[in-house]
């Protein structure tokens, strides 16, 4: 039985926090946060503390997850690596490129293993869309575009998200999300146009990638106004239009035939009771497996995240 520890009870431990108590062989034994408020609802059923070297230091915990602010992220793993603690932690692993070597050096050191949670390596539709250009069902890979949209977020803990220094803004909110996923399904790009209108309100850009044989333009936005959050894509193959709009993915033939593949997009995550489409399910889910039975962590790999950060820092 693995036994957990989280830290970071803020609004994506809501997508955490369920997954590791449906597990069958994994239990979520101590939860840290400096506000006590935030684990209000688990006292009578976890460990919980506001400390989180007092909690390293009471708990035996196999896997941390660390559910912090962006700024965070780096140094938490680090010192629960050197205390020989394997780490999942929420994307992205750093705002500083130099973080990467010293994040994974620490874990071959210390001989555990760590990912970051890049979601969309393990989203269903993504995942979809990645095998169809692998293998080219529909013909070679012609253009996409890829959108993830939304207003400013103004909720969070100290305007942490709305502090470059600590968040990155929209390049490192929402648009590492789809850049992540360019990256391992495509490779690395090269930038050929960038806008970007920053204000103190608002963060919008806009980017063309250059793939060679290909090209992806890419939207990411924090709106002043309450705009719903908007992620979708379309992609261009020589035989069909691959599209996920509108919570459908759909595939436009050029026999005018239109395939739903939403129902294949919501497999199954196994013995867990939660919907199945849940890709965070499906990232904790292979990590724990990962630890479980001790396989090399392949899904994400550290020079893709290194690239990922590079192009993020030149926007």
């Amino acid at each position: 039985m693995l036994k957990i520890g989280l830290v970071g009870v803020g609004g994506i431990s809501g997508a955490h926090i369920p997954v590791w108590e449906q597990m069958e062989d994994a239990e979520l034994i101590c939860l840290c946060d400096i506000r006590p408020e935030r684990m209000e609802n688990y006292k009578d059923t976890k460990h919980c503390y506001t400390d989180f070297d007092e909690m390293l230091a009471n708990e035996k915990i196999d896997i941390l997850d660390i559910c912090l602010p962006t700024y965070l992220h780096a140094d938490f793993a680090v010192k629960a690596m050197e205390k020989g603690i394997n780490v999942i932690t929420e994307k992205p692993i750093s705002l500083k490129e130099e973080d990467v070597e010293r994040v994974y050096s620490t874990a071959e050191k210390n001989n555990v293993k760590f990912m970051v949670a890049q979601v969309l390596r393990f989203w269903p539709e993504y995942l979809i869309l990645k095998d169809i250009y692998d293998t080219q069902k529909y013909g070679k890979l012609l253009s996409g575009s890829m959108t993830r949209l939304g207003g400013f977020p103004r909720w969070s803990w100290d305007n942490w998200m709305m502090d470059e220094k600590r968040s990155g803004l929209t390049p490192y909110d929402l648009h590492i999300h789809d850049l992540d996923f360019m990256v391992y399904a495509f490779g690395i790009p090269t930038v050929r146009h960038q806008y970007r209108s920053k204000r103190p309100e608002q963060d919008f850009i806009s980017i063309d990638y250059d793939f060679g044989d290909f090209a992806i333009h890419s939207e990411a936005s924090w709106y002043a106004v309450r705009y719903p959050f908007t992620a979708e894509f379309r992609f261009q193959f020589e035989d069909a239009i691959v599209a996920w709009e509108h919570g459908k993915i759909l595939v436009y033939d050029k026999e005018e035939n239109v395939l739903d593949l939403t129902e294949e997009a919501q497999g199954d995550t196994g013995k867990i009771n939660l919907p199945k489409s849940n890709a965070y399910a499906n990232e904790i889910l292979y990590f724990a497996d990962c630890v479980k039975n001790n396989k090399p962590v392949e899904k994400v790999k550290p020079n893709e995240l290194q690239s990922v950060i590079q192009i993020l820092n030149s926007l």
